[in-house]
């Protein structure tokens, strides 16, 4: 349950950065949503982009346990 809503909220916040980064060049709206999402262009994903960032999330999943096995051990 937890998981699904952090997920969730980073790629809410994820999608609002993107829409109001430099790197789009469409218009903002008043309140920072991007008005037409048209405008922004779909990149498709190469094999070894992807592996490269399942590499680096399963790094940070494992790194990210390490840390709180240490806490939890701390603890005792």
């Amino acid at each position: 349950m937890k998981k699904t809503t952090l997920a969730l909220a980073a790629t809410l916040l994820g999608g609002l950065a993107l829409g109001a980064g430099s790197a789009s060049a469409a218009p903002l709206a008043v309140n920072g949503i991007q008005a037409d999402s048209a405008a922004v262009t779909q990149v498709r994903m190469t094999g070894s982009e992807r592996m490269m960032m399942k590499k680096r999330m399963m790094r940070k999943e494992m790194m990210h346990r390490r840390m709180m096995k240490r806490r939890m051990m701390r603890r005792m």
